[in-house]
C-alpha cells in the first residue's frame, strides 16, 4: 500500500479519535493506574482506541498492531507493516485538563515509518507527514530550524536529562530548556521549527516516538537514539533506548557533549 494512501487513512483515523477525545472532560473522566509504574489510562484512552483498534485494521487487514493501550503479542512480528499508535499521548496531561496532549498514528514497514500523524485536536493541529512526501501542519509544510549555536538553541527535555552523569566531564552544554509532557508533540515543535532539538535518554515505548520520528526526517531533521544509533520499530519489545531529535549541526553538537556510557534515565 502506498505511503500517500496509508496517510489519508491516519488523518481520517485521527480526526475520528479526536472527536471521541473531545467528548469527554480530562479531569471528571474515570482514570486508572496501569500496573508496575506504567502511569495512568482513562476511559477517554480507551475509547479512542477501541475505535482505531477496529477502523485501521478493518481498513488494512493483513497490517500488524501495536497499541500502548491494546494486550501486545507477537502476530505483529510476522508482519510487513504494523500500525504503531498512542490513543492519547501525554494522559497525565489530558486528565489535568491541560491542551497538550495528542493522538499519535504511525505505519511502519521493515522497521521504518512510512505514514504519520500527530494531532492536538484541542489546539487544532495536525502534524502529517508521508515517506519521500515532506512534512505538514495543517496542510502547510514545515522544516526545522536554521542551524545556530548550541547555546542558543532551545530544547525540550525534563530536567533530569541535565543530571551531570550523562554528559562528558560531568557538565551539560548550555542550551534553552523547555518542557512539553507528550513526546510526540516535542518531536512536532522540532519538525516545525519551534525548537532546535528534544531530547530524553530513557527508554522509550514506540508508540510515543514513531510518528515523531518521520516527521522530523521530512522536516529535514536528524533522529536517533542516545547511543546515535536509527530507530527502527516494531521490535519484540516496543523500547527505543532514548532518543535524540534536533536540526543537523544541534544533532551533532548533543552528542560530541553526550556520555556515551551514560546510563539511561526517566524524563
Amino acid at each position: 500500500m502506498p505511503a500517500a494512501e496509508d496517510l489519508t487513512l491516519l488523518i481520517q483515523a485521527a480526526k475520528a479519535a479526536g472527536d471521541i477525545a473531545l467528548k469527554y472532560s480530562g479531569p471528571t473522566a474515570q482514570r486508572w493506574d496501569k500496573p508496575d509504574g506504567q502511569g495512568p489510562v482513562t476511559e477517554a484512552d480507551l475509547a479512542v482506541n477501541a475505535m482505531l483498534e477496529a477502523m485501521l485494521p478493518r481498513a488494512r487487514p493483513d497490517y500488524g498492531w501495536l497499541s500502548e493501550e491494546s494486550e501486545d503479542n507477537e502476530a505483529r512480528l510476522g508482519k510487513d507493516r504494523v500500525f504503531i499508535i498512542d490513543p492519547i499521548d501525554g494522559t497525565r496531561s489530558f486528565a489535568e485538563g491541560s491542551a497538550t496532549w495528542a493522538h499519535s498514528l504511525a505505519v511502519a514497514e521493515r522497521g521504518v515509518v512510512t505514514a504519520a500523524v500527530i494531532y492536538l485536536p484541542q489546539r487544532d493541529l495536525l502534524y502529517s507527514a508521508s515517506k519521500g512526501g515532506g512534512a505538514f501542519c495543517n496542510g502547510t509544510p514545515i522544516s526545522v530550524t536554521s542551524p545556530g549555536a548550541l547555546s542558543a538553541a532551545k530544547i525540550l527535555t525534563a530536567k533530569p536529562n541535565l543530571d551531570t552523569q550523562h554528559w562528558l566531564g560531568g557538565t551539560p552544554p548550555v542550551f534553552h530548556r523547555s518542557y512539553r509532557p507528550s513526546l510526540a508533540y516535542r518531536l512536532a515543535r522540532v519538525a516545525d521549527g519551534g525548537y532546535s532539538a528534544m531530547l530524553t535518554l530513557r527508554r522509550s515505548w514506540e508508540w510515543d516516538i514513531a510518528a515523531g520520528d518521520l516527521l522530523l526526517r521530512e522536516a529535514g531533521g536528524l533522529i536517533s537514539d542516545r547511543l546515535n544509533k536509527p530507530l527502527l520499530f516494531n521490535n519484540r519489545v516496543p523500547l527505543l533506548d532514548g532518543v535524540v531529535a534536533a536540526t543537523p549541526q544541534t544533532h551533532l553538537e548533543l552528542f560530541q557533549a553526550l556520555d556515551p556510557i551514560g546510563p539511561g534515565i526517566a524524563g
